[in-house]
């Protein structure tokens, strides 16, 4: 009785979320309450178990960036990097979303979606400004793009930390065995910009012009602090590559980051803090909460059973049942606690094929799955919900339809060229 009431009370704050009926930042600390109330979620889980509680690894990265972002504002490089992408293709709207899109995909590889799109959204703003664009669908295409990349290695997405960690995969393996399909979904997806985001590139000359004649280095407020911001951020970029062989968690080198900045820019704390999405970090706290119940009451677990049981040793239909069932769950819950309830059970089928390629392949499926499939929802990711927050604080909210019409197409495309990819790999030629 229990779970159907949690499943219920889930149900209920996801409709509120998706309907907008209420704000989400409300309407998840709602559900959060919900859950407290039914006696499934005390103190231990919500706080400080590392299954079912609020991942403090994602909420003090979240912080640690958004403070570092905030004092490379006052520098004024978002501007320069602005104009000088904006000259770079002459204006073109659909060129300037491919440079941000494959910018974007790029970094998220090599650092994180989420600390990618804090980063280069408040560029898109500024690019858009100045163009006289619409900024929604460069953001949307952005989050979507910054989910494809960080497919591609051990760094880019959390749920490939959490699967590297369970099956003693490198930071090699995900790049020789994901690399690949990303180059190729990263192609399918600037052709689906083009389609999806059409209406969105208008051109006008005039503006086009006014910014050509634009010297970027005017713009530049700060240069001693651009200095010190960059040797921190590089800094914290190493860090980032290199945690593991550190010992220590992305979000303690972002807070490191975080405070040395602080203290090397000598700024108040308005300045320092003004672009914290606090909303948005609360909206994580209420939604992990809400999550952490439907993995206390096992409703994720007997869900990843019954898919397992059914499977058997059908690898290929194992592999085909995690690729589609994880994008479809990681496009409802956060794909972090997804993926860390999913592993035990994944890490059982694999053990019993005895480490053939076969087998080893459904790592791959869940990660592919559980990234790509975060795609699909305004909440299915972390880089969306962060995207949706910075757009409406600048004043371009983006409702959870808006993103889901066209984030659904993406999952949707980029999920099926996946499953020919491991079909071909694997299963045909493997």
């Amino acid at each position: 009785m229990t779970s159907v009431l949690v499943v219920a009370a889930f149900a209920a704050a996801y409709v509120l979320i998706a309907t907008e009926r209420i704000h989400r930042v409300a309407a998840a600390l709602a559900g959060a309450a919900a859950m407290v109330l039914l006696g499934v979620v005390d103190a231990r889980v919500a706080f400080f178990s590392e299954k079912t509680g609020v991942d403090w690894n994602v909420i003090f990265l979240l912080l640690g960036m958004m403070v570092i972002v905030s004092v490379l504002k006052q520098t004024g490089v978002f501007d320069y990097l602005a104009i000088w992408a904006a000259k770079r293709t002459r204006g073109r709207p659909f060129a300037t979303m491919v440079m941000l899109v494959v910018i974007t995909a790029v970094a998220s590889a090599l650092l994180d979606n989420v600390t990618t799109v804090l980063l280069i959204a408040p560029v898109t703003l500024l690019i858009c400004d100045r163009l006289g664009l619409a900024p929604v669908p460069f953001l949307i295409a952005e989050a979507l793009a910054s989910n494809i990349g960080g497919t591609a290695t051990l760094i880019g997405d959390p749920p490939n930390i959490i699967i590297a960690s369970r099956a003693g995969l490198t930071f090699n393996d995900f790049a020789t065995n994901l690399a690949p399909i990303v180059i190729i979904l990263l192609v399918v997806f600037i052709g689906l910009c083009r389609v999806l985001f059409r209406s969105a590139f208008t051109y006008d000359p005039e503006r086009v012009a006014a910014l050509m004649a634009l010297d970027e280095r005017e713009v530049i407020k700060d240069r001693g602090l651009l200095l010190r911001s960059g040797i921190v951020l590089v800094a914290v970029m190493i860090g980032f590559v290199a945690h593991s062989a550190l010992h220590i968690e992305p979000s303690m080198v972002a807070l490191l980051g975080a405070g040395a900045l602080v203290a090397l820019s000598k700024l108040d704390p308005p300045e320092f803090l003004e672009e914290v999405e606090w909303p948005t970090l609360v909206f994580f706290m209420g939604l992990f909460v809400m999550v952490g119940a439907l993995v206390e009451v096992g409703v994720i677990g007997r869900l990843g059973t019954l898919l397992t049981d059914a499977v058997g040793d059908h690898y290929l239909l194992a592999a085909s049942a995690l690729l589609w069932g994880s994008a479809a769950l990681s496009g409802i819950v956060d794909n972090i606690p997804y993926v860390a309830t999913m592993t035990p059970l994944v890490q059982t089928l694999v053990d019993a094929g005895n480490g053939v390629g076969h087998a080893t392949a459904l790592w791959w499926a869940l990660a592919l799955g559980a990234d790509l499939g975060g795609n699909a929802t305004a909440v299915g990711a972390s880089a969306n919900v962060v995207v949706i927050g910075i757009a409406a604080r600048n004043g371009h909210p983006i409702s959870f339809w808006q993103f889901t019409k066209y984030g659904s197409i993406v999952a949707v495309v980029t999920i099926a060229v996946s499953w020919l990819y491991l079909w071909l790999r694997y299963y045909a030629l493997g």
